[in-house]
Protein backbone atom coordinates (compact mmCIF):
# COMPACT_ATOMS: atom_id res chain seq x y z
CA UNK A 1 0.00 0.00 0.00
CA UNK A 2 1.56 3.25 -0.85
CA UNK A 3 1.11 6.22 1.20
CA UNK A 4 -1.13 9.07 -0.14
CA UNK A 5 0.69 11.58 -2.16
CA UNK A 6 1.69 14.66 1.05
CA UNK A 7 1.47 12.14 3.17
CA UNK A 8 4.49 9.81 4.97
CA UNK A 9 4.61 6.65 4.56
CA UNK A 10 5.27 6.20 8.60
CA UNK A 11 2.15 8.01 9.07
CA UNK A 12 0.03 5.37 7.14
CA UNK A 13 1.79 2.66 8.58
CA UNK A 14 0.85 4.29 12.27
CA UNK A 15 -2.52 4.26 10.56
CA UNK A 16 -2.68 0.27 10.09
CA UNK A 17 -3.52 -2.53 12.55
CA UNK A 18 -0.16 -4.13 14.46
CA UNK A 19 -1.14 -7.51 13.08
CA UNK A 20 1.46 -9.07 11.47
CA UNK A 21 0.39 -11.20 8.09
CA UNK A 22 2.64 -13.92 7.84
CA UNK A 23 1.57 -15.60 4.65
CA UNK A 24 1.74 -12.20 3.02
CA UNK A 25 4.55 -10.96 5.32
CA UNK A 26 3.17 -7.79 6.04
CA UNK A 27 0.92 -5.91 8.79
CA UNK A 28 -3.07 -5.95 8.20
CA UNK A 29 -4.20 -3.37 6.52
CA UNK A 30 -7.28 -2.34 8.11
CA UNK A 31 -7.85 0.33 10.39
CA UNK A 32 -7.50 -0.14 14.02
CA UNK A 33 -10.08 0.84 16.99
CA UNK A 34 -9.20 4.12 18.11
CA UNK A 35 -8.54 2.34 21.68
CA UNK A 36 -6.32 -0.21 20.20
CA UNK A 37 -3.37 -1.23 18.21
CA UNK A 38 -5.47 -3.79 16.46
CA UNK A 39 -8.98 -3.91 14.52
CA UNK A 40 -11.81 -5.87 15.01
CA UNK A 41 -10.65 -8.85 13.68
CA UNK A 42 -7.39 -9.36 15.76
CA UNK A 43 -8.74 -7.63 18.56
CA UNK A 44 -7.20 -10.26 21.28
CA UNK A 45 -9.60 -12.02 23.81
CA UNK A 46 -10.11 -13.96 26.08
CA UNK A 47 -11.12 -17.65 25.17
CA UNK A 48 -14.11 -17.45 28.25
CA UNK A 49 -15.15 -14.71 25.82
CA UNK A 50 -15.75 -17.12 22.75
CA UNK A 51 -18.64 -19.89 23.23
CA UNK A 52 -19.79 -22.70 21.09
CA UNK A 53 -22.62 -22.00 19.22
CA UNK A 54 -25.68 -23.82 20.79
CA UNK A 55 -27.02 -24.68 17.61
CA UNK A 56 -23.62 -25.56 15.89
CA UNK A 57 -21.17 -26.36 18.22
CA UNK A 58 -18.61 -26.54 15.33
CA UNK A 59 -18.22 -22.91 15.20
CA UNK A 60 -18.22 -20.12 18.16
CA UNK A 61 -18.90 -16.92 18.87
CA UNK A 62 -18.58 -13.77 21.04
CA UNK A 63 -20.76 -14.28 24.22
CA UNK A 64 -22.01 -11.00 24.08
CA UNK A 65 -23.21 -11.28 20.56
CA UNK A 66 -24.84 -14.32 21.14
CA UNK A 67 -28.23 -13.40 21.08
CA UNK A 68 -28.50 -11.81 17.86
CA UNK A 69 -26.33 -14.95 16.39
CA UNK A 70 -28.82 -17.53 17.66
CA UNK A 71 -31.56 -15.63 15.53
CA UNK A 72 -29.37 -15.67 12.35
CA UNK A 73 -27.31 -18.68 12.42
CA UNK A 74 -27.09 -20.07 9.17
CA UNK A 75 -27.59 -23.68 10.30
CA UNK A 76 -31.10 -22.56 11.70
CA UNK A 77 -31.82 -21.28 8.06
CA UNK A 78 -30.54 -24.58 6.26
CA UNK A 79 -32.44 -26.60 8.97
CA UNK A 80 -35.81 -24.92 8.08
CA UNK A 81 -35.53 -25.50 4.91
CA UNK A 82 -34.16 -28.93 4.98
CA UNK A 83 -37.09 -29.90 7.55
CA UNK A 84 -39.94 -29.20 4.72
CA UNK A 85 -38.45 -31.59 2.01
CA UNK A 86 -40.63 -34.40 1.63
CA UNK A 87 -37.29 -36.70 1.43
CA UNK A 88 -35.88 -35.84 5.11
CA UNK A 89 -36.80 -38.31 7.58
CA UNK A 90 -34.28 -37.33 10.78
CA UNK A 91 -32.14 -40.24 11.44
CA UNK A 92 -33.93 -43.06 8.65
CA UNK A 93 -30.56 -44.34 7.85
CA UNK A 94 -29.12 -44.32 11.81
CA UNK A 95 -29.82 -47.84 12.93
CA UNK A 96 -29.95 -48.91 16.72
CA UNK A 97 -28.18 -49.75 19.47
CA UNK A 98 -28.13 -53.12 21.00
CA UNK A 99 -32.00 -53.67 22.88
CA UNK A 100 -30.53 -52.51 26.32
CA UNK A 101 -29.10 -49.81 25.41
CA UNK A 102 -31.63 -48.64 22.97
CA UNK A 103 -31.20 -44.56 24.04
CA UNK A 104 -27.63 -44.12 23.78
CA UNK A 105 -26.50 -41.76 21.03
CA UNK A 106 -23.19 -40.22 21.72
CA UNK A 107 -20.60 -41.14 19.54
CA UNK A 108 -17.51 -43.22 20.63
CA UNK A 109 -14.47 -41.06 19.70
CA UNK A 110 -11.52 -42.30 19.22
CA UNK A 111 -9.88 -40.81 22.68
CA UNK A 112 -12.56 -43.04 24.19
CA UNK A 113 -11.54 -46.40 21.59
CA UNK A 114 -7.92 -45.71 22.61
CA UNK A 115 -8.70 -45.55 26.70
CA UNK A 116 -10.52 -48.56 26.87
CA UNK A 117 -7.61 -50.43 24.91
CA UNK A 118 -5.07 -49.55 26.90
CA UNK A 119 -6.94 -50.16 30.33
CA UNK A 120 -7.00 -53.36 28.92
CA UNK A 121 -4.35 -56.26 30.80
CA UNK A 122 -1.96 -57.40 28.41
CA UNK A 123 -3.51 -60.46 28.30
CA UNK A 124 -6.90 -59.70 27.58
CA UNK A 125 -5.34 -57.20 24.84
CA UNK A 126 -3.40 -60.02 22.99
CA UNK A 127 -6.53 -62.06 23.30
CA UNK A 128 -7.97 -59.51 21.31
CA UNK A 129 -5.32 -59.63 18.65
CA UNK A 130 -5.99 -63.55 18.71
CA UNK A 131 -9.75 -63.50 17.49
CA UNK A 132 -8.81 -60.72 15.31
CA UNK A 133 -6.24 -63.14 13.66
CA UNK A 134 -9.11 -66.11 13.69
CA UNK A 135 -12.20 -64.10 12.34
CA UNK A 136 -9.75 -62.68 9.89
CA UNK A 137 -8.10 -66.06 8.50
CA UNK A 138 -11.99 -67.43 8.36
CA UNK A 139 -14.01 -65.09 6.54
CA UNK A 140 -11.05 -62.73 4.73
CA UNK A 141 -10.03 -65.12 1.77
CA UNK A 142 -11.09 -63.50 -1.27
CA UNK A 143 -10.22 -60.19 -1.82
CA UNK A 144 -8.84 -60.18 -5.03
CA UNK A 145 -6.78 -57.24 -6.85
CA UNK A 146 -8.85 -55.73 -9.36
CA UNK A 147 -7.29 -52.69 -11.27
CA UNK A 148 -9.53 -51.91 -14.05
CA UNK A 149 -8.99 -48.78 -16.46
CA UNK A 150 -12.03 -49.03 -19.30
CA UNK A 151 -11.30 -47.96 -22.14
CA UNK A 152 -13.93 -45.17 -22.30
CA UNK A 153 -12.14 -43.50 -19.21
CA UNK A 154 -9.62 -43.00 -22.00
CA UNK A 155 -9.62 -39.38 -22.62
CA UNK A 156 -9.72 -38.97 -18.61
CA UNK A 157 -6.77 -40.79 -17.92
CA UNK A 158 -4.70 -38.92 -20.77
CA UNK A 159 -5.53 -35.98 -19.67
CA UNK A 160 -7.28 -35.03 -22.64
CA UNK A 161 -10.29 -33.66 -20.58
CA UNK A 162 -12.24 -29.94 -20.31
CA UNK A 163 -9.43 -27.91 -18.15
CA UNK A 164 -11.70 -26.02 -15.90
CA UNK A 165 -11.80 -29.77 -14.48
CA UNK A 166 -9.52 -30.33 -11.81
CA UNK A 167 -7.08 -32.85 -12.61
CA UNK A 168 -4.99 -35.43 -10.49
CA UNK A 169 -3.71 -38.49 -11.20
CA UNK A 170 -4.42 -40.30 -8.48
CA UNK A 171 -7.67 -39.64 -7.90
CA UNK A 172 -8.89 -40.28 -12.01
CA UNK A 173 -6.78 -43.22 -11.67
CA UNK A 174 -9.22 -44.03 -8.65
CA UNK A 175 -12.27 -42.56 -10.11
CA UNK A 176 -11.66 -44.84 -13.32
CA UNK A 177 -11.29 -48.06 -11.92
CA UNK A 178 -14.04 -48.04 -9.94
CA UNK A 179 -15.98 -47.36 -12.65
CA UNK A 180 -14.09 -50.39 -14.56
CA UNK A 181 -14.93 -52.80 -11.96
CA UNK A 182 -18.96 -51.66 -12.45
CA UNK A 183 -18.52 -52.38 -15.74
CA UNK A 184 -16.68 -55.65 -15.65
CA UNK A 185 -19.05 -56.55 -12.90
CA UNK A 186 -21.92 -55.89 -15.35
CA UNK A 187 -23.29 -52.90 -13.97
CA UNK A 188 -22.13 -50.12 -16.25
CA UNK A 189 -22.66 -49.88 -19.86
CA UNK A 190 -20.97 -47.91 -22.39
CA UNK A 191 -23.33 -46.64 -25.05
CA UNK A 192 -21.19 -45.65 -27.97
CA UNK A 193 -22.64 -43.63 -31.04
CA UNK A 194 -20.89 -42.69 -34.37
CA UNK A 195 -17.34 -42.33 -34.86
CA UNK A 196 -16.76 -44.16 -31.13
CA UNK A 197 -18.38 -41.42 -29.31
CA UNK A 198 -20.38 -41.89 -26.15
CA UNK A 199 -23.63 -41.11 -26.37
CA UNK A 200 -26.67 -40.99 -23.97
CA UNK A 201 -29.15 -43.52 -23.03
CA UNK A 202 -33.03 -43.52 -23.56
CA UNK A 203 -34.41 -42.96 -20.43
CA UNK A 204 -36.86 -45.79 -20.60
CA UNK A 205 -37.94 -48.77 -18.55
CA UNK A 206 -36.36 -51.17 -21.21
CA UNK A 207 -33.32 -49.50 -21.44
CA UNK A 208 -29.86 -50.92 -20.86
CA UNK A 209 -27.74 -47.88 -20.45
CA UNK A 210 -28.34 -46.31 -16.56
CA UNK A 211 -31.22 -44.21 -16.41
CA UNK A 212 -30.17 -42.77 -12.92
CA UNK A 213 -27.09 -42.29 -10.66
CA UNK A 214 -26.64 -41.31 -6.89
CA UNK A 215 -23.37 -40.09 -5.75
CA UNK A 216 -23.24 -40.60 -2.10
CA UNK A 217 -20.83 -38.13 0.11
CA UNK A 218 -20.61 -36.31 -3.83
CA UNK A 219 -18.00 -33.68 -2.38
CA UNK A 220 -17.57 -31.59 -5.75
CA UNK A 221 -19.33 -34.74 -8.08
CA UNK A 222 -16.20 -34.92 -10.22
CA UNK A 223 -16.48 -39.09 -9.70
CA UNK A 224 -19.91 -38.54 -11.59
CA UNK A 225 -18.55 -36.10 -13.81
CA UNK A 226 -16.14 -38.85 -15.18
CA UNK A 227 -19.23 -40.82 -15.42
CA UNK A 228 -20.91 -38.80 -17.46
CA UNK A 229 -18.34 -38.02 -19.82
CA UNK A 230 -17.47 -41.77 -20.32
CA UNK A 231 -20.78 -43.55 -20.02
CA UNK A 232 -23.39 -41.27 -21.33
CA UNK A 233 -25.61 -41.15 -18.49
CA UNK A 234 -28.75 -38.96 -18.27
CA UNK A 235 -29.84 -38.53 -14.47
CA UNK A 236 -27.74 -37.59 -11.61
CA UNK A 237 -28.53 -37.11 -8.09
CA UNK A 238 -25.58 -35.70 -5.93
CA UNK A 239 -25.77 -36.22 -1.91
CA UNK A 240 -23.74 -34.05 0.23
CA UNK A 241 -24.48 -32.19 3.29
CA UNK A 242 -21.22 -29.81 3.13
CA UNK A 243 -21.28 -26.74 0.22
CA UNK A 244 -18.06 -26.75 -1.73
CA UNK A 245 -16.45 -24.60 -4.03
CA UNK A 246 -15.34 -25.74 -7.94
CA UNK A 247 -17.72 -28.29 -7.98
CA UNK A 248 -18.44 -30.03 -11.13
CA UNK A 249 -22.18 -29.03 -11.31
CA UNK A 250 -21.63 -25.91 -13.92
CA UNK A 251 -19.88 -28.31 -16.43
CA UNK A 252 -22.45 -31.11 -15.67
CA UNK A 253 -25.33 -29.16 -16.42
CA UNK A 254 -23.67 -27.85 -19.24
CA UNK A 255 -24.82 -31.05 -21.07
CA UNK A 256 -28.06 -30.96 -22.70
CA UNK A 257 -29.29 -34.56 -21.66
CA UNK A 258 -28.39 -34.61 -18.41
CA UNK A 259 -30.01 -34.27 -15.57
CA UNK A 260 -28.70 -33.06 -12.57
CA UNK A 261 -30.38 -32.92 -8.90
CA UNK A 262 -27.91 -31.84 -5.78
CA UNK A 263 -29.79 -32.79 -2.39
CA UNK A 264 -27.84 -31.05 0.22
CA UNK A 265 -28.39 -33.05 2.82
CA UNK A 266 -27.01 -36.11 5.79
CA UNK A 267 -27.01 -39.50 4.01
CA UNK A 268 -28.33 -39.67 8.15
CA UNK A 269 -31.82 -38.60 7.42
CA UNK A 270 -32.20 -38.97 3.68
CA UNK A 271 -35.48 -41.57 2.71
CA UNK A 272 -34.53 -41.97 -1.18
CA UNK A 273 -37.70 -43.51 -1.55
CA UNK A 274 -39.42 -39.95 -1.15
CA UNK A 275 -37.42 -38.34 -3.84
CA UNK A 276 -40.05 -37.92 -6.12
CA UNK A 277 -37.74 -37.47 -9.75
CA UNK A 278 -36.13 -40.85 -8.42
CA UNK A 279 -39.24 -42.58 -8.37
CA UNK A 280 -39.96 -45.20 -10.68
CA UNK A 281 -36.40 -45.36 -12.01
CA UNK A 282 -33.64 -48.18 -11.18
CA UNK A 283 -30.22 -46.18 -10.18
CA UNK A 284 -27.26 -46.94 -9.12
CA UNK A 285 -25.42 -45.81 -6.28
CA UNK A 286 -21.62 -44.98 -6.70
CA UNK A 287 -19.29 -43.12 -3.45
CA UNK A 288 -15.68 -42.91 -3.50
CA UNK A 289 -13.77 -42.73 -0.17
CA UNK A 290 -17.29 -42.66 1.91
CA UNK A 291 -15.77 -42.13 5.83
CA UNK A 292 -16.28 -44.40 8.28
CA UNK A 293 -20.10 -44.98 8.82
CA UNK A 294 -21.09 -42.93 5.80
CA UNK A 295 -21.09 -46.13 4.17
CA UNK A 296 -23.03 -48.10 7.00
CA UNK A 297 -25.63 -45.43 6.38
CA UNK A 298 -25.32 -45.49 2.35
CA UNK A 299 -26.25 -49.25 2.74
CA UNK A 300 -28.94 -48.42 4.68
CA UNK A 301 -30.06 -45.88 2.46
CA UNK A 302 -30.14 -47.79 -0.33
CA UNK A 303 -31.84 -51.12 0.90
CA UNK A 304 -34.66 -52.27 -1.15
CA UNK A 305 -36.80 -54.39 0.58
CA UNK A 306 -40.67 -55.87 -0.36
CA UNK A 307 -42.37 -52.60 1.23
CA UNK A 308 -40.29 -49.93 -0.96
CA UNK A 309 -40.82 -52.05 -4.45
CA UNK A 310 -44.77 -52.21 -3.28
CA UNK A 311 -44.56 -48.43 -3.03
CA UNK A 312 -42.69 -47.34 -5.86
CA UNK A 313 -43.34 -49.86 -8.52
CA UNK A 314 -41.07 -53.08 -9.74
CA UNK A 315 -39.05 -50.63 -11.81
CA UNK A 316 -37.74 -48.55 -8.47
CA UNK A 317 -35.15 -50.84 -7.60
CA UNK A 318 -30.88 -50.62 -6.71
CA UNK A 319 -29.55 -51.90 -10.36
CA UNK A 320 -25.87 -51.92 -8.67
CA UNK A 321 -23.17 -50.28 -6.35
CA UNK A 322 -19.50 -49.62 -6.27
CA UNK A 323 -18.49 -47.96 -2.83
CA UNK A 324 -14.84 -47.10 -2.07
CA UNK A 325 -14.95 -47.40 1.83
CA UNK A 326 -12.19 -45.27 3.87
CA UNK A 327 -11.70 -44.31 7.49
CA UNK A 328 -12.79 -47.70 9.58
CA UNK A 329 -11.68 -45.94 12.76
CA UNK A 330 -14.59 -43.29 12.35
CA UNK A 331 -16.46 -46.73 12.27
CA UNK A 332 -19.45 -46.76 15.03
CA UNK A 333 -21.58 -49.53 16.79
CA UNK A 334 -24.73 -47.91 16.24
CA UNK A 335 -24.54 -47.12 12.45
CA UNK A 336 -22.61 -50.74 11.77
CA UNK A 337 -24.91 -52.44 9.05
CA UNK A 338 -24.42 -56.10 10.28
CA UNK A 339 -23.85 -56.11 13.95
CA UNK A 340 -25.44 -59.47 13.86
CA UNK A 341 -22.70 -60.98 11.69
CA UNK A 342 -20.08 -59.81 14.04
CA UNK A 343 -21.77 -60.91 16.84
CA UNK A 344 -22.14 -64.36 15.52
CA UNK A 345 -18.31 -64.46 14.89
CA UNK A 346 -17.96 -64.03 18.99
CA UNK A 347 -17.19 -60.02 18.60
CA UNK A 348 -18.58 -58.01 21.31
CA UNK A 349 -19.31 -54.40 20.98
CA UNK A 350 -16.13 -53.56 22.70
CA UNK A 351 -14.26 -55.57 21.03
CA UNK A 352 -15.51 -53.38 17.66
CA UNK A 353 -14.73 -50.40 18.93
CA UNK A 354 -11.37 -51.63 19.58
CA UNK A 355 -10.99 -53.29 15.87
CA UNK A 356 -12.17 -50.14 14.31
CA UNK A 357 -9.45 -48.22 16.73
CA UNK A 358 -6.79 -50.72 15.37
CA UNK A 359 -7.42 -49.42 11.36
CA UNK A 360 -5.88 -46.53 11.99
CA UNK A 361 -2.78 -48.55 12.23
CA UNK A 362 -2.80 -49.31 8.49
CA UNK A 363 -1.62 -46.41 7.34
CA UNK A 364 1.22 -46.55 9.99
CA UNK A 365 4.07 -48.04 6.86
CA UNK A 366 5.38 -47.68 3.91
CA UNK A 367 2.81 -48.44 1.12
CA UNK A 368 5.02 -48.90 -1.87
CA UNK A 369 3.88 -52.27 -1.03
CA UNK A 370 0.80 -54.29 -0.38
CA UNK A 371 1.15 -55.21 3.57
CA UNK A 372 -2.58 -56.75 3.60
CA UNK A 373 -1.18 -59.57 1.18
CA UNK A 374 1.35 -60.78 3.64
CA UNK A 375 -0.35 -64.02 5.30
CA UNK A 376 2.35 -64.89 7.14
CA UNK A 377 2.17 -62.21 9.90
CA UNK A 378 1.87 -63.37 12.77
CA UNK A 379 2.08 -61.31 16.46
CA UNK A 380 4.30 -63.39 19.52
CA UNK A 381 2.34 -62.16 22.06
CA UNK A 382 4.82 -63.43 24.53
CA UNK A 383 7.87 -62.49 23.65
CA UNK A 384 6.75 -58.73 23.22
CA UNK A 385 4.76 -59.12 26.78
CA UNK A 386 8.53 -60.88 28.29
CA UNK A 387 11.01 -58.93 26.81
CA UNK A 388 8.80 -55.36 26.58
CA UNK A 389 6.38 -55.01 28.86
CA UNK A 390 6.67 -57.24 32.01
CA UNK A 391 7.95 -54.47 33.97
CA UNK A 392 6.83 -51.32 32.01
CA UNK A 393 3.62 -49.58 34.05
CA UNK A 394 2.30 -48.36 31.15
CA UNK A 395 1.16 -51.97 30.20
CA UNK A 396 -0.50 -52.03 26.47
CA UNK A 397 0.12 -48.22 25.77
CA UNK A 398 3.97 -49.79 26.12
CA UNK A 399 2.86 -52.84 24.08
CA UNK A 400 1.53 -51.06 21.40
CA UNK A 401 4.69 -48.46 21.09
CA UNK A 402 6.81 -50.73 21.03
CA UNK A 403 5.51 -52.79 17.94
CA UNK A 404 7.01 -53.06 14.64
CA UNK A 405 5.10 -50.04 12.47
CA UNK A 406 4.92 -53.15 9.91
CA UNK A 407 2.75 -55.14 12.66
CA UNK A 408 0.34 -52.55 13.30
CA UNK A 409 -0.24 -51.68 9.91
CA UNK A 410 -0.81 -54.88 9.48
CA UNK A 411 -3.18 -55.77 11.92
CA UNK A 412 -5.36 -52.59 11.25
CA UNK A 413 -5.27 -53.82 7.19
CA UNK A 414 -6.76 -56.82 8.52
CA UNK A 415 -9.28 -55.07 10.94
CA UNK A 416 -10.38 -53.02 8.12
CA UNK A 417 -10.89 -56.34 5.88
CA UNK A 418 -13.04 -57.53 8.91
CA UNK A 419 -15.16 -54.50 8.95
CA UNK A 420 -15.67 -54.54 5.30
CA UNK A 421 -16.85 -58.41 5.18
CA UNK A 422 -19.77 -57.87 7.33
CA UNK A 423 -20.58 -55.32 4.96
CA UNK A 424 -20.57 -57.22 1.76
CA UNK A 425 -22.09 -60.27 4.13
CA UNK A 426 -25.39 -57.96 4.85
CA UNK A 427 -25.45 -57.35 0.50
CA UNK A 428 -25.18 -60.81 0.08
CA UNK A 429 -28.30 -61.31 2.80
CA UNK A 430 -30.38 -58.90 0.76
CA UNK A 431 -30.27 -60.64 -2.73
CA UNK A 432 -27.06 -58.96 -4.23
CA UNK A 433 -24.37 -60.34 -5.58
CA UNK A 434 -21.04 -58.71 -4.06
CA UNK A 435 -17.62 -58.15 -4.24
CA UNK A 436 -15.29 -57.06 -2.14
CA UNK A 437 -11.93 -55.67 -4.29
CA UNK A 438 -8.61 -53.51 -3.96
CA UNK A 439 -9.57 -51.65 -6.74
CA UNK A 440 -6.17 -49.35 -7.11
CA UNK A 441 -2.24 -50.40 -5.53
CA UNK A 442 -1.33 -48.91 -2.52
CA UNK A 443 0.68 -46.73 -3.83
CA UNK A 444 -2.10 -45.07 -5.14
CA UNK A 445 -4.16 -45.05 -1.83
CA UNK A 446 -3.88 -47.33 0.95
CA UNK A 447 -7.54 -47.15 1.32
CA UNK A 448 -8.01 -49.06 -1.60
CA UNK A 449 -11.35 -51.54 -0.56
CA UNK A 450 -14.00 -51.24 -2.79
CA UNK A 451 -17.61 -52.98 -2.09
CA UNK A 452 -19.16 -53.45 -5.41
CA UNK A 453 -22.75 -55.08 -6.06
CA UNK A 454 -25.62 -55.15 -8.32
CA UNK A 455 -29.23 -56.80 -7.57
CA UNK A 456 -29.07 -60.58 -9.54
CA UNK A 457 -32.57 -60.27 -10.73
CA UNK A 458 -32.64 -57.18 -12.33
CA UNK A 459 -29.88 -58.50 -15.27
Amino acid sequence: MKAVSGEPKSKVMENRCKFWVAKKNRFCANTPFKSSLFCGNHTPRTNDQWIPCPIDPSHCVLQENLGGHVKRCPVVKQAQSLSTQPFYQKGVNAGKEDEQQEHETVNVTSEMKRNAVYSLSIPEFFEVIRKIELVHARICNDIKESYKIPEACGLWIKGEVDRNVPFQEKHVTQQASMLGNLEEFGVLERVVGKGGKCESVELSENSNGIPAVVEFGAGRGYLTQMLADCYGIRRVFLVERKAYKLKADRSLRQKESLILERLKIDIEDLNLNAVKSLQGLPYIAIGKHLCGPATDLTLRCCQVNERNVEQCGSNCHLKGLAIATCCHHLCQWKHYINKKYLTSLGISKEEFHAITWFTSWAVDADHSSDLSDDIDFKLHPESIEKEECNEDANGVEAVARNMKAIERAKLGFMCKQIIDMGRLMWLKEHGLETELVKYVPPSVSPENHLLIARHAGHF
